[in-house]
């Protein structure tokens, strides 16, 4: 069973029937293989860039830990004020020069907020079916997925998906359940609101629109005479064109299968598509990535917890862990083979850049390079998750057997390079770290942020 609020849905299937409506055609500057939904930054849909990658000869998994981004959703409070703006405007003209907007004239806006939509089911219970189907040499009836979930009702349903689609994917003989919810007003490594001090985005994102946009404001306004739109409008319009998508996509739906786009996303063009991404990059590299002010050390807490549980040893840690849940072996056990763990977007950006995954340099407000490895379609869409594997390994070395330890990191299914820990670049060992070694390479974390946290309650 798929969980979602289904009178919300039921309410809104009547307004968002796209049968009749122009669906996105690529422009004349369509790049090759340029797919819309990949360019949605953070509201893109969950792809795998890759095929998973096989263990080396010799190797078994021991222990796995998931950490998930909720799955597609409906727009915040915050972004429907940014959203409703740009809708009204286009209405209000009296008449259109092009036919892109026609469907404007019978076109009601009633998405509702923050909610989970099918899609988001779909994808966290496809998940769930992945991870029992991958490591069900993990898995018996006495050693079943820990799983926790951030309190906000998006994240707790996408944890009820994953839970239904493991047990679905077992035929119903495995059937973990939403073990802990933790509430978002306390202590939470699963939230990022840990930090009062921390910065944000704001300026980077409208630097770069300040670049982008005033091309799409004339070309719109020119379109629907007297509308008066604006760069943050065009932003808000374009977030829409993701956003009406994912809320249109309906139960049965098929991972990976065509999307009904929204006609919204016909009014860009798919290079506007590509800008609009980057300012999703900009969004999580300046907020809680390593362009942050504070942002690595709110991923802090939960790496913590991911070592403790890889080292079967208490957390050691004085940030944003919850101490009274995790000296509890009910709410935080260390005897788990699989645990899953799910968040948001801006906790998981914190907790890749506190490990050190995806490096980057300071990203330009005026020009995005084209060849960067900080790309939130990729990294950070709905449903997004980096998996933990650690594993056993047997070699023969000058002859000699030997068994040894190792960590390997896959985000979104692409196996991570983990130079920062000694790991090789080429062969069948690729990607692999000496369990010590990457022990040692979490410094940052393990010594509390090196002063970081401090700053977060600095007057």
């Amino acid at each position: 069973m798929l969980h979602t609020f289904g009178a919300v849905w039921t309410a809104l299937s009547s307004v968002l029937t796209l049968s009749s409506w122009p669906h996105f055609s690529p422009a004349h500057d369509t790049p090759p293989k340029f797919e819309l939904q990949k360019s949605w930054g953070v509201y893109s849909p969950f792809h795998a860039a890759e095929d998973y990658t096989p263990l080396p000869a010799g190797c078994e998994i021991s222990q796995v830990n998931i950490l998930q981004r909720h799955g597609a959703r409906l727009p915040t409070e915050h972004q429907t004020e940014d959203i409703l703006p740009g809708v009204q405007k286009l209405q209000s003209a009296e008449f259109y020069t092009d036919p892109r907007l026609d469907f404007l004239d019978t076109f009601v806006y009633s998405l509702e907020e923050n909610l989970l939509v099918p899609l988001g089911a779909i994808q966290s219970f496809e998940s769930g079916k992945t991870a029992l189907r991958r490591y069900a040499s993990l898995v018996t009836k006495d050693d079943l997925p820990f799983v926790r979930a951030s309190g906000m009702s998006r994240v707790i349903e996408t944890a009820k998906n994953w839970t239904a689609g493991f047990a679905a994917a077992s035929h119903g003989v495995y059937t973990p359940r939403l073990s802990l919810i933790i509430n978002e007003a306390t202590n939470d490594t699963l939230q990022d609101n840990n930090c009062p001090n921390a910065g944000g985005s704001h300026k980077e994102m409208t630097e770069w629109l300040d670049v982008f946009g005033p091309p799409i404001t004339a070309r719109l306004n020119s379109w629907a005479p007297g509308a008066n739109l604006t760069n943050e409008d065009i932003h808000g319009l374009m977030m829409l064109c993701a956003f009406h998508t994912v809320a249109s996509v309906p139960y049965g739906y098929t991972e990976g299968s065509p999307l009904p786009f929204s006609p919204f996303c016909s009014l860009f063009t798919p290079s506007e598509f590509e800008s609009f991404e980057y300012s999703s990059d900009l969004d999580k590299y300046y907020s809680t990535g390593y362009g942050g002010r504070l942002g690595r050390v709110q991923g802090v807490g939960y790496v913590n917890e991911l070592l403790a549980r890889l080292t079967n040893s208490p957390v050691v840690d004085h940030t944003s862990t919850n101490t009274t849940l995790n000296a509890d072996p009910a709410t935080f056990p260390l005897n788990r083979t699989i645990y899953a763990d799910f968040t948001h977007d801006s906790v998981l950006t914190a907790v890749l850049s506190a490990i050190g995954l995806f490096p980057t340099h300071k990203l330009k407000t005026t020009h995005p390079k084209a060849h960067r490895v900080w790309r939130a379609s990729e990294i950070m869409t709905f449903s997004t998750r980096m998996v933990v594997e650690k594993l056993t390994c047997e070699r023969s070395v000058r002859g000699r057997d030997t068994s040894d330890s190792y960590i390997r990191i896959l985000f979104n299914e692409v196996l991570q390079p983990l130079h920062f820990c000694g790991a090789k670049k080429k062969g069948p060992w690729r990607g692999l770290c000496q369990f010590d070694a990457f022990l040692e390479s979490q410094a940052y974390s393990r010594n509390d942020g090196e002063g970081d946290w401090e700053k977060c309650f600095e007057e």
